[in-house]
């Protein structure tokens, strides 16, 4: 890989699992390889306006408004490091805990991240949704309206994924991001495919 691969792009809603496997996965590349990840936030609640969805998955996209209001308002209040600081928080909760609560996550992450508890608040409001919703297109502008999250931009190229449900460690994350960047470096390159045959693991 050329030392020229220095900054990818990921954006994610804190809710979403494949994003979780995928954000660990980056965690990884950094420690094998010169990269750093800026963080983004997107919104599968924002992704699916509009749409017919069933009952239960729409209550979920209803539920997810909060975690990401309350990154970006924490963003845009006190700083984009913490961005990456309440995802690992939220996320760990959410994922590998398995709280189902966002109220307590959202709580227990802000007090983590030593921020304002106050930020809770912002969960149930829009009042920074203008930004979430901007933070959310520049990744749509990038890969389309036909994907989910995460989006991940290697040297200014974006796509939908990689979607992976285990998280690869040490040279084995090295050498998937080596293809990754190998295939966005390409512009006629668009797609790879397969079904998904097991739900995500976090271990």
């Amino acid at each position: 890989m050329s030392n020229s691969t220095a900054t990818a792009d990921f954006w994610f809603d804190p809710t979403c699992p494949f994003a979780w496997v995928t954000s660990r996965w980056m965690g990884e590349v950094e420690k094998v390889r010169d990269v750093r990840t800026d963080w983004h936030v997107m919104s599968l609640a924002v992704l699916n306006e509009g749409r017919d969805l069933p009952a239960d998955y729409r209550e979920r996209m209803d539920k997810a408004w909060g975690p990401v209001r309350v990154i970006i308002a924490a963003a845009e209040l006190h700083g984009p490091e913490n961005i990456k600081k309440l995802y690992d928080a939220m996320g760990t909760r959410i994922h590998e805990k398995g709280m189902k609560d966002y109220d307590a996550v959202i709580a227990e992450s802000l007090e983590e991240a030593g921020l304002p508890a106050e930020l809770a608040e912002i969960a149930a409001t829009d009042k920074f949704d203008e930004q979430l919703r901007a933070s959310h297109q520049r990744a749509i502008d990038m890969v389309g309206d036909d994907v989910g999250t995460p989006v991940v931009a290697f040297n200014g190229t974006a796509f939908f994924g990689p979607v992976l449900t285990r998280i690869p460690r040490g040279e084995e994350a090295g050498k998937m991001f080596d293809g990754a960047v190998l295939l966005a470096s390409n512009p006629a390159f668009f797609e790879i495919k397969r079904s998904r045959t097991e739900s995500p693991q976090f271990d």
